[in-house]
């Protein structure tokens, strides 16, 4: 089969597609053929060496993707051969098979295409947990959304929208405040706005009746995230989802204290190892969102799997609007 494969930690363009031998699947374990491949920013910290869970070399990166099941072991019930698929993996999604444990895969509804599957694992089940699980929504409530046009910050525009949400899209460019407005946002917040500090709060406040956002989901850090907990309203909640503007934030805990609020940080692929029946339950929603039309991923481009690096470049430079799929094929 051909896969990227990582030999040694560094940039995405100095790996290279190999001809490489199948998974060695277990008795609880799924092969498929994979279809289609997202590409997540965590992707790139895996490839640098940077990321919280890294195997033994040489692997192949890659945590999301969909396709027909080849081969399942002894012991697996819950999936059939030529079952129609998608699977969130902790590594080995670039490449042409894999295999993985039973619970990581989910039988895709008929109205669903490879690729929309693969653009939708990690990103949509971040953004549900994030939103639900972490973030405590409750129909009726404001939630800032940081990064608005990203993979998943698209994601949870969709997602907080379809569970009732007032949704402000916090963006740094016209064409991002465009599309996520198509995609359901009520709100644009300007996250290049002068004097971020105080006028991200000024926008939210002015949008929203005079008080702040229920909650705060927020893939950034940095400024942004500093700015975006003065916007959050009284008993408000902010959640960690990353640092992908480079620095990790600092909380003073007296401010959570003052303004009654309370910040909580998600690690999904946890949920993954220790709770994965909720991680089924929550993709069933996730499906049932998608069929009554209330979540469709934006893929900006599929691309054939050698032009990986090309699809992280994407990510490394800032620019990613929706999602990059890789089709193996």
């Amino acid at each position: 089969m051909k896969a990227v494969l990582i030999r040694e930690f560094g940039e995405p363009a100095s790996l290279q597609v190999e001809e490489v031998p199948d998974p060695v699947c277990g008795e609880d374990d799924v092969l498929i053929d994979v279809k289609a491949a997202g590409v997540n920013f965590p992707d790139l910290l895996v490839i640098e060496g940077k990321y919280q869970i890294l195997p033994p070399r040489p692997f192949s990166p890659g945590k999301d993707v969909a396709g027909v099941v080849r081969a399942v072991g002894a012991r697996v019930s819950r999936i059939r051969p030529s079952d129609r698929v998608m699977a969130q993996l902790e590594y080995g999604g670039y490449a042409s098979r894999a295999c993985a444990a039973q619970q990581s895969f989910h039988v895709l509804p008929d109205a669903m295409s490879f690729t929309d599957a693969a653009a939708m694992g990690l990103a949509y089940q971040t953004a549900y947990f994030a939103l639900v699980d972490r973030g405590g929504f409750r129909p009726g409530e404001s939630v800032l959304v940081n990064a608005a046009a990203g993979g998943i910050g698209l994601a949870a525009v969709q997602v907080a929208r379809g569970l009732g949400a007032t949704v402000f899209a916090g963006v740094n460019d016209p064409a991002h405040a465009q599309l996520a407005q198509r995609y359901g946002a009520d709100h644009v917040v300007d996250l290049e706005a002068a004097n971020l500090r105080d006028s991200l709060r000024d926008q939210v406040y002015r949008m929203n009746g005079g008080k702040g956002v229920d909650i705060v989901l927020d893939p950034l850090g940095g400024d942004v995230f500093d700015a975006s907990l003065r916007a959050l309203a009284w008993c408000g909640r902010a959640v960690v989802i990353g640092f992908a503007a480079g620095r990790i934030s600092e909380i003073k805990a007296n401010y959570l204290l003052v303004k009654n609020i309370a910040v909580s940080g998600l690690q999904w692929s946890d949920y993954r190892e220790r709770t994965p029946e909720r991680v089924g339950q929550v993709q069933q929603e996730l499906f049932r969102l998608y069929s009554m039309g209330a979540l469709k991923p934006h893929v900006a481009q599929e691309r054939p799997l050698a032009q990986f690096a090309d699809a992280l470049a994407v990510l490394q430079q800032g620019k990613s609007v929706g999602k990059q799929v890789l089709l193996p094929d």
